[in-house]
């Protein structure tokens, strides 16, 4: 759903094509507590930035289950998609996403993953 997407700009109304490209773990290149996940945006890149600590907390949530890094790339498609659409996308290279907003887009992934027709 959000490893290969449009979305269309907000101010200017461009139409925009979105590709997942990579996935990182920020401890090893930027000794940040964080995976990073990276996509194109046309010829841009653009690094979302979610918290290590997002999978242990969707874990103790959900026992028995665990975030996987498929689920970490819909979590930053998601969210890319909303920066975009709603003007937030300022030309920046990273976004940092909070632990909150983080298990929020998880959340709002798994429902519509549920609400499409197999």
């Amino acid at each position: 759903m959000y490893e290969n997407f449009y979305a269309t700009e907000r101010w200017t109304k461009k139409k925009v094509h979105c590709v997942y490209q990579a996935l990182v773990v920020a401890i090893a290149t930027r000794h940040a507590d964080a995976i990073d996940i990276k996509f194109n945006i046309d010829d841009r890149g653009v690094w979302i930035a979610l918290p290590h600590t997002a999978w242990g907390e969707y874990s103790r949530r959900n026992p028995g289950k665990v975030m996987t890094d498929p689920m970490a790339v819909q979590i930053a498609g998601r969210y890319l998609k909303q920066l975009i659409e709603t003007g937030e996308d300022n030309g920046r290279e990273m976004f940092s996403v909070s632990e909150e907003v983080t298990l929020h887009n998880l959340e709002e992934f798994l429902k519509e993953f549920r609400a499409v027709p197999a």
